[in-house]
């Protein structure tokens, strides 16, 4: 049976001050690769993004470039509010990364679908032998445009797209997204409590935070799926859905998702204002949950 392609939304590594602290990607990589994930989505929603600075993004940027192999890709997010920053973190990845990729500007937002493709190409052109992604997430940014409508202009004006991370739960709008993959371009889906829905609608390719975390549970709904055990599948799916909800109900998804790497033997300090890392005991009160769900045997915890 193929593997599924599988793309790790990163963390961003902190020392714990809270500085951008790159020396922990070695054993974050190697974790990663061990668990048989295909790349790495860095400097986007799961790192953090609007909390670094740029010469933050860039420092990561530059990190992950070392850790770049055939088996395991690196894509760079370099969307920003400022499309003058936004290009100059294209520019500073354009020899370092295998794609790129931009949100739409979420304060002044594009109104049409032509401004957001103007924003897109000039982002684009700054690493034109990069392809490039359009990071589709309308719940954070509130723009929310069509996605098929999108590719038939974009593929007009951008010579290097390849595709877009599609982080919205519009199956109609996916599945004529995905009748452009005939010509070459790539739907990554993004909503990771709706990866069976997403498989039974032809994703192939996946990008999100949880394959941080879950990548043993993933294969098996993957494995079900496949088999034809549609019920199975199904059951496995749910604990992606109470897995976010338990670690949400600790004080939100993004800190506590974080810090619960730690217990995964991968040490990638605090995040950052305004997500909040627990203390170790409510941590052991987490595990705990996690363990009367059923969800931690498929947590790759050292030793097991």
């Amino acid at each position: 049976m193929e593997q599924p392609r599988i793309i790790a939304a990163a963390f961003a590594p902190m020392s714990a001050d809270k500085n951008v602290y790159v020396k922990a990607l070695d054993r974050y990589s190697s974790y990663l690769q061990a668990h048989k994930v295909s790349g790495v989505f860095i400097n986007g929603s799961t790192g953090d993004f609007p909390s670094l600075t740029t010469a933050e993004r860039k420092s990561i940027t530059l990190e992950w470039a070392k850790h770049r192999l055939p088996s395991f890709k690196v894509i760079d997010h370099i969307g920003h509010t400022s499309l003058k920053i936004a290009k100059d973190l294209a520019l500073y990845a354009a020899d370092k990364v295998d794609g790129i990729a931009a949100i739409a500007p979420y304060y002044f937002k594009p109104k049409t679908m032509d401004s957001l493709l103007e924003y897109c190409a000039a982002i684009a052109e700054c690493a034109p032998n990069l392809p490039f992604y359009y990071y589709h997430l309308p719940i954070l940014t509130g723009v929310d445009f069509v996605m098929a409508e999108f590719i038939e202009k974009v593929t007009k004006r951008i010579p290097n797209f390849r595709g877009i991370k599609f982080t919205h739960d519009n199956f109609d709008d996916f599945v004529k997204c995905k009748e452009f993959e005939q010509a070459g371009y790539e739907m990554l889906f993004g909503f990771d409590e709706y990866f069976l829905d997403s498989l039974n609608k032809g994703a192939n390719g996946w990008v999100g935070s949880t394959y941080n975390h879950l990548m043993p549970l993933y294969f098996e709904i993957y494995r079900l799926s496949l088999s034809g055990k549609v019920v199975e599948a199904q059951k496995l799916q749910n604990k992606v859905l109470e897995f976010v909800e338990i670690l949400n109900s600790f004080g939100g998804y993004n800190g506590v998702s974080k810090g619960l790497m730690t217990y995964l033997g991968v040490e990638l300090g605090p995040s950052r204002y305004p997500h909040h890392t627990p203390n170790e005991a409510t941590f052991h009160r987490i595990l705990n949950q996690l363990e009367a769900s059923g969800i931690a045997e498929y947590l790759p915890l050292p030793g097991t």
